[in-house]
């Protein structure tokens, strides 16, 4: 009660996880549990609050981040007896929806992309087109295994048979996830849930992936009430502008030719991890 006799409007910290998982370089911040951490510890911090709730959009990416994020929301969740509400908005799939696994209840849209449980590895191959130009690679290694998938020759069985190996150890523990997490809400079988397939929020209800559909506010005051108050939990948004301040100090401590060769590969790999992010979302059709 407050000192007027009336009792506090509840309290439900929200946290926002939106984008690709894993280190995101130089402009583009990414779902890691280094960035996030101080939000997940102020979030479960609030006294009295009632839940803490995610907002979830992302299609996936770095499992070890999956499971790092995932894996500190429960540890607090359990020491601070919080419970954890999940809520997919366009899509929570792969990665996405191993965060989303951490909650007691997940909760979609009904054109929400929920699932995608499963391991992809993607490349390119290009020996044809550096034979076509007469470019010789050359790659020196100590390890037979050391150069293994390199992108500029020619695919190797026993390449794909080591990377198929380390693709079903990440799937068991991502199947391992979903099944301590869900239990026995589950309504198909491995065959219908670990494929690699994806739904929309209404089919995956159905499998038992989500416990509803609902969006946070509506699902929030239905739970606790029209007064609860959700309150996001956000980051330090100062590390763009300690990035802008360290490279316009850089032309009076390094020469001209090294600063712009610095930007430009900062530049490359923007350009390359935006296309990379593009294609990830477009597997979704978003």
């Amino acid at each position: 009660m407050t000192a007027f006799g009336r009792k506090p409007a509840p309290i439900v910290s929200v946290i926002r996880l939106s984008g690709v998982i894993g280190a995101g370089g130089a402009l583009r911040q990414g779902i890691t549990l280094s960035a996030l951490a101080p939000v997940i510890e102020r979030a479960f911090a609030v006294p009295g609050q009632q839940a803490v709730a995610l907002q979830i959009n992302s299609p996936g990416g770095s499992p070890v981040q999956s499971a790092l994020v995932a894996g500190r929301i429960r540890q607090l969740a359990d020491e601070k007896k919080v419970p954890v509400f999940a809520f997919a908005e366009d899509v929570a799939a792969s990665g996405g929806y191993w965060l989303a696994c951490a909650a007691d209840e997940i909760y979609a849209d009904t054109s929400s992309i929920i699932g995608s449980i499963g391991v992809v590895s993607a490349g390119f191959g290009f020996q044809d087109l550096i034979a076509r130009y007469g470019i010789e690679r050359r790659v020196h290694t100590s390890g037979t295994r050391k150069a293994m998938l390199d992108p500029f020759q020619p695919e190797n069985d026993d390449d794909v048979i080591r990377l198929k190996a380390i693709q079903a150890e990440i799937h068991d523990a991502f199947k391992g996830m979903v099944r301590d997490r869900r239990g026995g809400r589950l309504k198909g079988t491995d065959d219908d849930l670990f494929t690699g397939e994806f739904w929309t929020g209404t089919r995956a209800q159905e499998l038992g992936l989500i416990d509803g559909l609902g969006d946070l506010r509506t699902v929030m005051r239905g739970r606790f009430g029209e007064k609860v108050k959700l309150r996001l939990v956000q980051g330090d948004r100062r590390w763009w502008r300690g990035r802008v301040r360290s490279e316009t100090s850089l032309p009076s401590l390094l020469p001209t030719g090294l600063l712009a060769s610095g930007l430009a590969d900062d530049f490359a790999h923007a350009v390359i991890g935006a296309v990379e992010e593009r294609a990830m979302w477009s597997r979704f059709g978003l």
